[in-house]
């Protein structure tokens, strides 16, 4: 049997997710944190670590996931636990997928070559950003045997996106995820503070965008290329033109999910970017019930947003999403050890949430439902803001 085992089959899940031939490699996320603080330059580690304004919705999305609890039965047959499932009509070995996020190369010389090398060897889908700094057909030739979506910011110059999204399509890449809650980049004190700018690194989209390779930006400016006015039509029109599925990536209500639905949308992901956007909206965990009440009989409804562990992926399967995206994490393994840190990450989440199935009393992912979880998942209310009921 390979490393990922069959389609998805995993037998006596490990509990301390020890990837075979890495011994040296951490053992669990918060190492591989603590080493890539110490690694990255401060200003690069803020710009990644980082959210929006004071933070609470940063916090919050590890901490909703942490507020649900699990209802494990027991007695059940778990010699083998099955991890698949299927996002847009393909099998998954399991359901852990690399988040869109910018400027690898910031954290490793090889980038976003090594991330994809690293997602190809755990079998994890990887979302290639727009603001990378590799082009798409370089990524696919990195991680040929991978499977690959495209992460698509709007450009003000509207050529510069189609172009992208062309190249993508030519490299093989299964899907656009067409991200919606960025008109502006939202206020990140952090990067304030640290003064922090991208330094001379090539990111093809914005050499394109601005017509300089290198150029030295600071957020504000590589924002304001991005174009405020999009609105459905232009998902409409994007749905229409491409021959690949769109993924809407940014919805928080069932509203907006509607919309997408309407809109032709194939997916949707529930995520409010991390934190990285309007401080004080409702943390991943919390928003994804009810989206998946309103779209999830229709089209595949994702999640991102504050998945640390195993128990986390599961929790957010049984609420109703198909798949989980990753982000701060693979970066942190690929400031530590490049492609085998990125590798290492995901494994260990994947290896967790095996475990987690096990222990749960539920050997195949694809059976979870919200009975796993004690009572239907709800926000702090005013009335339970001083602990009563």
């Amino acid at each position: 049997m390979s490393a990922e085992g069959r389609a998805g089959e995993r037998k006596s899940p490990s509990a301390d997710g020890a990837t075979a031939g890495a011994p040296e490699l951490p053992a669990t996320l918060d190492e591989f944190f603590d080493i890539a603080r110490e690694r990255l330059d401060p200003g690069t580690f803020g710009y990644y670590a980082g959210g929006a304004g004071a933070e609470i919705t940063l916090r919050d999305n590890e901490q909703a996931w942490a507020r649900l609890r699990l209802r494990p039965r027991m007695l059940v047959d778990v010699s083998r636990c099955e991890t698949s499932t299927t996002v847009l009509g393909e099998d998954l070995a399991h359901p852990v997928c690399v988040a869109p996020t910018a400027f690898h190369r910031l954290a490793h010389p090889e980038g976003e070559a090594a991330t994809a090398v690293g997602a190809e060897r755990a079998a994890a889908p990887f979302c290639l950003s727009t603001l990378a700094t590799a082009r798409p057909r370089e990524v696919a030739a990195a991680a040929p045997a991978g499977r690959r979506w495209f992460q698509v910011y709007v450009f003000r110059d509207r050529g510069v996106t189609r172009a992208l999204c062309e190249e993508a399509a030519e490299s093989g890449f299964r899907a656009l995820f067409l991200t919606v809650d960025v008109p502006f980049f939202g206020r990140r004190e952090r990067d304030l503070r640290s003064g922090f700018a991208l330094p001379a690194i090539d990111v093809p989209s914005l050499a394109a965008a601005v017509g300089e390779p290198g150029a030295s930006l600071d957020m504000r400016a590589i924002g304001e290329l991005l174009d405020a006015s999009l609105t459905w039509r232009d998902v409409e029109e994007l749905v229409g033109t491409s021959d690949l599925p769109v993924v809407v990536k940014g919805v928080l209500t069932a509203e907006d999910a509607r919309r997408a639905v309407a809109s032709g949308a194939a997916a949707v992901v529930v995520s409010n970017h991390g934190g990285r956007q309007l401080d004080g909206v409702r943390a991943s965990a919390d928003a994804l019930p009810e989206v998946v009440e309103e779209v999830g009989d229709e089209v595949d409804v994702l999640v991102d947003g504050g998945i640390r562990r195993g128990t986390d992926v599961l929790k957010a399967l049984a609420l109703g999403a198909r798949a989980v995206l990753v982000g701060r994490p693979v970066l942190w393994g690929l400031a530590t050890a490049g492609t085998a840190g990125v590798e290492r990450v995901l494994r260990l989440l994947v290896d967790d949430f095996a475990l987690s199935l096990a222990l749960c009393g539920v050997p195949r992912a694809r059976d979870l439902d919200r009975s796993v979880l004690e009572r239907p998942p709800r926000g702090p209310s005013v009335s339970s803001v001083d602990g009563s009921l």
